[in-house]
């Protein structure tokens, strides 16, 4: 274990966490930090990168145009037995969806709302449209393991069955590792996925732990006792790096995302400076 490694280990027992993981490392690179990071977690929001990737991949392909328009819904069926369920806005962190149920949507301002307002009504329109198992096939594909996407989100009948997307560090890692270095679809449709996830609007883990010059390119995702942060982050002068971390057991609005801005100023120390390697 090396001594960033010991560091992270002793700010998740501080904080209380019942689970911590960790993987960073410069783009390109092997992992430098490695804690619990082939642990699987809950997926919560940020299996919606995967989502953005297939959406860019099927774009870039001409499959798809990212200006077609959508119909807005609210209802989605079941992945556990077909059963309908519909989406709550008081389980969402982005609104204006519910009040234009019925409207047309570009698939281009869906994907950025899944991204940067986490809008669940946006990722599971994505879903149904992309499909989950060609989601996750192409994420396979692409030689990512520790990511699995069989469901849309807020599917009740489905959580209560076990049938979860459930991500792992080192592979949340691996797959923003692949939109960093354009390998995940041609270099265009990567750049413009870098552009989206670097305009999150949800702050409070990774870049509150980072000098404000850094650009950070990131997706979060919370759910009961669970909150993650998964970035590329371009530190100014340094080498672009990425940073996972994924806590369970503390409060997802104030201490877990205390403890992953500390472990992101812990990595930065040793990733971000000018240099750094």
């Amino acid at each position: 274990m090396t001594g960033l490694e010991a560091a992270i280990g002793g700010l998740a027992a501080a904080a209380g966490a019942r689970r911590v993981a960790v993987a960073a490392g410069p783009v390109g690179a092997p992992r430098t930090v490695l804690v619990g990071a082939d642990e699987p977690f809950h997926a919560a929001s940020t299996m919606k990168v995967a989502v953005l990737v297939e959406l860019y991949r099927r774009a870039l392909a001409g499959d798809i145009s990212l200006d077609a328009p959508v119909p807005v819904r609210t209802d989605f069926r079941s992945l556990a037995d077909g059963s309908p369920y519909v989406l709550d806005r008081a389980d969402d962190s982005e609104f204006a969806l519910y009040g234009r149920v019925g409207e047309d949507v570009p698939l281009r301002d869906l994907a950025r709302l899944m991204i940067v307002r986490s809008s669940n009504v946006a990722t599971n329109l994505l879903i149904d449209l992309l499909g989950a198992p060609e989601i996750d096939g192409t994420v396979r594909g692409l030689g990512v393991g520790g990511v699995s996407v069989l469901r849309g989100v807020e599917d009740g009948p489905a959580f209560a069955a076990g049938l979860n997307n459930t991500v792992t560090a080192a592979g949340l890692a691996s797959l923003l590792e692949r939109i960093a270095d354009g390998s995940a679809a041609p270099r265009a449709a990567c750049e413009a996925m870098l552009e989206v996830l670097a305009a999150q609007e949800f702050n409070e883990g990774i870049p509150a732990g980072l000098p404000r010059a850094a650009r950070v390119a990131h997706k979060t995702g919370s759910i009961a006792s669970l909150y993650h942060d998964a970035a590329v982050v371009y530190p100014p002068g340094g080498r672009p790096y990425v940073l996972v971390v994924l806590t369970e057991g503390l409060d997802e609005t104030s201490a877990a995302p205390a403890l992953v801005a500390g472990v992101a100023r812990a990595v930065h120390r040793e990733l971000g400076a000018p240099g750094s390697s």
